[in-house]
């Protein structure tokens, strides 16, 4: 078999996923993590990664470089993606180029629109996309990445350097949010998002497909609140009504942060920025009047996988 490891350095996330491809080119998962490097936390917003945001990084990483040769997977095969904290902050280059002098691992750092791309192929993967075009719609730390296309291509994508932790520095001045700072943030998504509104004028998707991160959390809320033995990885797509995002979008407003940690299916990696990434999605689904809301469990780094010519199954 082939063995391969894929790590996707986000902003708030670093995820590792060690898999087998077997010879009827489908993965096998030997092993997958995610930890909270949070590499943009504190530096965001002046476009650096702070000292701690890099210690952070290299501890994970240092972990990650130990996993992956435990399992046997060879340098060569090792597939390592830098995005929006890393490609916007000045010291991007300088960490990049740590990262490999103390782990060994190579990471390639994508543009957004290389990014949005590799989304597409990981959802597309995980959910059966319909003929008429549907918005993609994945919220990172550092971007959001929205791409409107159905099974057979993509017609629109767009990386948009607005993510949860930009978000939260700009906006959530208290916990919880104050009802001004929701307002300010929904005025300020509709002047960013102008060319989204075109996009979506143009192509009038019905649809919102969700990808990985707070949308898996906001399918474990829902879930676990009639089935305490709900597993995510069961299966690769999930139906969220637009109903049942909005009261749970509804009851965490009102939340602090320790609040929102005792909500059934909520992590302490995401129960920050979910506040602010439930804006963003309601503001989507509200501004475009979009009726049905679907998530998908692939991300980066199976559209990486994807991309490379291999199909995900297993």
């Amino acid at each position: 078999m082939n063995r391969v490891a894929v790590i996707d350095l986000g902003t708030n996330t670093f995820h590792l996923l060690v898999a087998e491809v077997t010879p009827e080119q489908k993965i096998v998962r030997l092993h997958e993590e995610k930890r909270p490097a949070k590499i943009g936390k504190g530096g965001i917003s002046q476009g650096i990664i702070t000292d701690e945001a890099v210690a952070r990084g290299l501890s994970i990483l240092s972990d990650y470089g130990r996993e992956i040769a435990a399992r046997g997977v060879p340098p060569e095969r090792v597939f390592a993606t830098g995005t929006s904290a890393i490609r916007n902050a000045r010291n991007g280059t300088d960490f990049v180029q740590q990262i490999e002098k103390e782990t060994g691992i190579k990471v390639e750092v994508i543009s957004g629109d290389r990014e949005a791309e590799l989304i597409y192929y990981g959802v597309r993967g995980a959910v059966p996309l319909p003929a008429p075009p549907v918005l993609i719609v994945d919220i990172g730390g550092g971007s959001v990445e929205f791409i409107i296309g159905n099974a057979e291509k993509i017609f629109w994508k767009q990386s948009f350097e607005i993510g949860g932790q930009r978000l939260m520095d700009k906006f959530m001045h208290s916990d919880p949010i104050s009802p001004a700072n929701v307002q300010r943030l929904y005025d300020f998504l509709a002047e960013t998002l102008l060319p989204l509104t075109n996009a979506v004028h143009q192509y009038q998707p019905q649809t919102l497909v969700g990808s990985s991160g707070t949308f898996d959390t906001l399918v474990e809320i829902h879930a676990l609140q009639t089935n305490p033995h709900f597993r995510l990885a069961d299966r690769t797509h999930y139906e969220l009504p637009v109903a049942v995002f909005r009261s749970i979008f509804q009851d965490l407003l009102t939340k602090n942060q320790a609040e929102r940690l005792a909500v059934p299916g909520m992590i302490p990696l995401r129960v920050d920025m979910i506040v602010v990434a439930c804006c963003l999605v309601d503001f989507v689904l509200r501004q475009y009047n979009i009726a049905a809301f679907k998530t998908s469990t692939y991300a980066l780094k199976e559209g990486m996988l994807l991309q490379m010519g291999l199909a995900v199954g297993g």
